[in-house]
């Protein structure tokens, strides 16, 4: 299957003639595209008399998920009827030393837990998928333990054989009986199809979109870019859905249907004081996520948490916007009625800070990813 039938059977939409493969603010810096984004926050603050109110936006979880958060912890405290939509995964920590014996404390986690090769390793505190790596066996395994910080928890889960990738942005105000999906970016890893005669640099630069971010992709595949793969071989390039690593993200709140919402409900009411997360699912078919089965739920994402759609190929600078002011205010929103009602506190700033501050000296440590 060529890379736009199978993008069709999963119901991408097409980058029709003349269309950008990338948006035009898509790669810009952090501090430029986010500028707007702090203002806004800052101004919510001084409404609401605090800069850290959504950390109050999902109370169970450290510092409501804005940073610093353990996915672990997080996937505990699914109930039964979540728990059957969420990947299989056990969490352990690495020993305090080089040479222990963090192999096989892994492969007695796995065996308690009902894991298998291959699983996906990953830390339990980071984002953007860093530090990410798909294992096969036990000598990739042991690597990557290997190369992870001392004493520090990770995650082990199953790795999901589904091709379609989506993050689905959930809101609900306490009080409330239902809530609503505000947000749904589906996600197309970069992928060539080979025709045995071109490498796979000049299947890239073939395609638009891939062409576009070949930078991205060129310094992290390495040799690989110089291999001439078989006629109808499907080579992915990174295995992390990241719109920043090569992957192309696509609006896709149209998907969204009474099924699929009453679903995510369900789930999201067996995730107890989760009120605003974007879950990050994994699916078989866009028909069977409409009709909301045959999806497996990566991990759920606090009030840090990105309506990741922004970053459609096709999305306005307006419109992004617009969709960040939404949730941040929901979030500020949610916050306010917590603390009205249960008396609680957000997070202190320095707190904060020191949260952000341990997790970006960890990502800094994890092993590359895939």
């Amino acid at each position: 299957m060529s890379d736009a039938s199978f993008a069709g059977a999963l119901g991408a939409p097409g980058r029709g003639k003349g269309k950008s493969p990338v948006s035009f603010f898509e790669f810009w810096p952090g501090w430029l595209f986010y500028a707007p984004v702090v203002v806004y926050w800052v101004l919510k603050s001084l409404r609401y008399g605090s800069v850290t109110l959504p950390s109050l936006a999902n109370p169970r979880i450290a510092a409501g998920g804005i940073c610093g958060e353990s996915k672990n912890e997080i996937l505990n405290l699914a109930g039964p009827e979540a728990r059957q939509w969420i990947a299989n995964f056990v969490g352990l920590t690495t020993s305090g030393h080089r040479g222990g014996n963090d192999l096989a404390l892994a492969r007695n986690a796995m065996a308690e837990t009902g894991l298998s090769y291959p699983v996906v390793a990953k830390p339990d505190m980071s984002c953007n998928g860093v530090g990410v790596r798909v294992v096969h066996n036990d000598a990739e395994l042991a690597d990557y333990l290997a190369a992870f910080p001392r004493a520090t928890a990770l995650q082990l889960q199953a790795l999901i054989p589904y091709e379609g990738e989506a993050g689905i942005f959930y809101i609900r105000r306490p009080g409330e009986a239902q809530g609503r999906i505000t947000s749904v970016t589906l996600k197309y890893a970069p992928i060539v199809t080979g025709d045995g005669k071109r490498s796979v640099r000049e299947l890239i630069a073939a395609d638009t979109r891939l062409n576009a971010v070949s930078a991205l992709l060129l310094s992290k595949i390495g040799a690989k870019a110089n291999t001439i793969p078989a006629p109808g071989e499907r080579v992915r390039l990174v295995f992390v859905g990241n719109h920043c690593r090569g992957s192309t993200f696509k609006d896709g709140l149209d998907i969204v249907t009474p099924a699929l919402t009453a679903r995510i409900d369900e789930i999201m009411h067996d995730m107890p004081d989760v009120y605003f997360s974007r879950i990050d699912l994994r699916y078989d078919t866009l028909d069977a996520l409409r009709d909301g089965r045959d999806f497996k739920i990566i991990e759920f994402n606090g009030s840090g948490s990105e309506a990741t759609n922004i970053w459609d190929p096709a999305m306005t600078l307006g419109r992004a916007y617009t969709t960040q002011f939404f949730h941040y205010g929901e979030s500020f929103q949610i916050g306010a009625e917590i603390r009205r009602r249960l008396g609680l506190k957000p997070v202190g700033l320095l707190k904060l800070a020191a949260l952000w501050w341990h997790q970006k000296r960890l990502m800094a440590a994890y092993p590359a990813n895939d």
